[in-house]
């Protein structure tokens, strides 16, 4: 490795400046043919380590004037590499063009995933009005595919220990009534009402962060909160199935996630569990908590008799919904876990505003939900509202 080539004409070999790696001695030919093969046999003689090359700091082409005028002199310092190689990392336009093209696949797919969960968690729950158990059943399905994924070992099994649980306990608990929450909310109105309210996400995190964690935000980030209440107030005002219960459902839904990604964020500090396994463990924790809470709620009695009614009105295929929004819940939760591993924040605040979109769209389109101009203009606001808050938290 050349560090640095310099030729300069001097007229005394005592200018020449000192250079900053000199811990051999100069070599010097001053042969009149110019040659400079001399200098390999003064590094043989050197006791140098084998392990380490001989790199070659700077070259100098003098003018020896002093002792044979006329006659070029060159002179060439060496040192040995140190132990370690230096490592450079460098992201070829390729490799570059490869990781935008995976994390737009990470993000159709947790879009695609997502809006085939609303769609049939909608289906299951107009047949089958039992949220408790709906979402037990998501977080069962989830936690199964998991564990026959660490038993065949598809999947590499996480390690960790009661300190993580102990960690992830507030999480699963804010995740767990953020979960019931939404399924309560879309179980009593549409699900673009549902999506257009949980929009608003920011305005509680922000609130949240301000009174309980004193943390102080730039005012582009408060100004960006006004389109977002905004918008949502008036989508509410303006929805036709207003639903007091499903309104408040998809509030509680938005306080509990903020907590969770709180939690998240100070708990999960230095653990080496990737984005998959975490949300795993999480959907394993939070289904041990639900569980009787929904038999207490519900009960087995109910379903039995929900279950039944269900199966007579839509017949076998209302078994392949409920497996359906099931699967989907897990596995678009996965992804979206995937994604926050490769990208920024900043980047999956957008994907998570964007997800929102293809959401309400296709819910409008497939279930034909009545949508008068002045509630979509509400529900745009406050989407926009969303993008510029996710702009100005960075």
């Amino acid at each position: 490795m050349i560090s640095s080539v310099r030729q300069s004409i001097l007229s005394s070999p005592f200018s020449a400046q000192k250079h900053r790696f000199s811990p051999l001695p100069a070599i010097r030919n001053a042969h009149t043919n110019n040659k400079t093969s001399s200098n390999l046999s003064f590094l043989k003689s050197q006791p140098l380590s084998p392990q380490k090359p001989i790199c070659v700091s700077s070259v100098e082409t003098l003018s020896a004037t002093v002792l044979e005028p006329g006659k070029p002199r060159v002179e060439t310092r060496a040192y040995e590499a140190a132990d370690r190689p230096l490592e450079i990392s460098i992201e070829l336009p390729d490799e570059q063009a490869a990781q935008r093209i995976k994390i737009g696949i990470y993000f159709a797919t947790w879009w695609a995933l997502n809006v085939v969960f609303n769609i049939y968690n909608k289906k299951v729950l107009n047949a089958f009005p039992y949220p408790w158990l709906t979402s037990t059943l998501s977080l069962a399905a989830g936690s199964l595919m998991m564990l026959v994924s660490w038993a065949t070992r598809v999947a590499e099994a996480p390690k960790v220990d009661l300190e993580f649980w102990k960690m992830l306990l507030p999480v699963a608990v804010a995740h767990t009534i953020g979960h019931v929450a939404a399924t309560v909310s879309m179980s009593k109105v549409a699900v673009s009402f549902t999506h257009i309210i949980k929009s608003g996400e920011p305005a509680f995190s922000v609130l949240v962060s301000s009174l309980l964690l004193g943390e102080a935000f730039p005012l582009p980030v408060y100004l960006s909160l006004l389109p977002i209440i905004g918008g949502c107030a008036l989508a509410a005002i303006t929805e036709l199935n207003f639903n007091m219960i499903g309104f408040m459902g998809a509030m509680i839904s938005n306080l509990a996630f903020v907590f969770r990604n709180i939690f998240s964020k100070k708990g999960m500090k230095g653990k080496s569990v990737s984005g998959m396994n975490y949300y795993a463990c999480l959907s394993m924790l939070s289904l041990l908590i639900l569980t009787p809470f929904a038999i207490a709620v519900e009960g087995p009695q109910v379903w039995a008799a929900g279950w039944q009614k269900a199966v007579s009105q839509i017949g076998p295929n209302f078994v392949w919904w409920v497996v359906a929004q099931s699967v989907f819940y897990h596995l678009y939760n996965q992804v979206s876990y995937m994604s926050l591993d490769q990208i920024s924040p900043l980047t999956f605040s957008i994907g998570n505003t964007m997800k929102r979109i293809s959401v309400i769209v296709s819910s409008i389109i497939i279930f034909h939900t009545p949508v008068q101009p002045v509630n979509a203009l509400g529900a745009a606001i406050a989407i926009l509202g969303t993008f510029l808050y996710s702009r100005a938290k960075q």
